[in-house]
């Protein structure tokens, strides 16, 4: 970090406001490399003094990256340059496939798994009565390290056999395709919330920092129901991608 501001020299007697130029020289370095991704930044205060400007002007320019999705507060380690963001076009593929697409190299940590009767708010989904079995399992999916995915889902009894070591080496799909189901279509919803302590511990983000979900219903070519999802991700690392035509 101390060689990549020491290139930088601020114009003080420009118009352009001080934030708004260092903000443009952090931005310089993270998309020509010398801040890669991951790369975590000094204070506030240290990166202030080497630029000889005020605190509060590198607070108004670090914001401005935050705001761009170029840089992230970690809870616990501070401001990091943001990690590359998921392309998911609007497709029945599961995240694990996204990524290894991507060149990332996807990870899953098992955080709870129980057969359950089934909850009352995916009887309807499933098509399921309460007194039916479900296996209930939540992850965190991860790419290089970095958590990318708090993930929860419900699938039916007897679908397939699941186990701990199943979770952590593969993605949902894939499990489904090995069993021999097919997963054939999906209903979908994407929304947004602000992150709870919970789940920003999980995702290492700061409480109340905005979290996209998506809820998915999974059908195979019989129109069974196979799976229910619901899924929060941190917003500067995920995008959704769709091609819209006009009738």
């Amino acid at each position: 970090m101390a060689d990549v501001l020491g290139r930088e020299r601020l114009d003080f007697d420009s118009p352009v406001p001080l934030y708004h130029q260092t903000a443009q020289a952090l931005e310089a370095a993270i998309e020509d490399g010398r801040l890669p991704e991951g790369s975590r930044l000094e204070g506030e205060m240290e990166l202030a003094s080497r630029l000889g400007i005020s605190r509060p002007t590198m607070r108004a320019a670090l914001k401005r990256l935050v705001d761009k999705g170029l840089l992230i507060r970690r809870r616990g380690i501070g401001t990091v340059v943001a990690p590359r963001p998921v392309r998911r076009t609007i497709a029945l593929t599961s995240l694990y496939d996204d990524l290894e697409e991507a060149g990332r190299e996807p990870q899953t940590r098992l955080l709870s798994l129980e057969n359950i009767s089934c909850p009352p708010d995916v009887t309807e989904q499933l098509e399921l009565d309460l007194s039916d079995a479900v296996v209930r399992f939540d992850r965190l999916r991860m790419a290089e390290e970095t958590p990318i995915a708090r993930m929860h889902n419900v699938v039916p009894v007897g679908l397939l056999e699941i186990g701990v070591e199943d979770l952590e080496r593969t993605g949902l799909y894939r499990l489904f395709r090995e069993a021999g189901v097919t997963p054939h279509m999906a209903a979908q919803r994407v929304g947004a919330h602000r992150a709870g302590a919970e789940e920003a511990g999980l995702l290492e983000i700061e409480p109340g920092a905005p979290v996209l979900t998506m809820t998915r219903t999974t059908y195979d070519k019989a129109g069974r129901p196979i799976e229910y999802g619901s899924h929060s991700y941190p917003a500067e690392s995920y995008w959704f991608e769709m091609t819209l035509v006009n009738p």
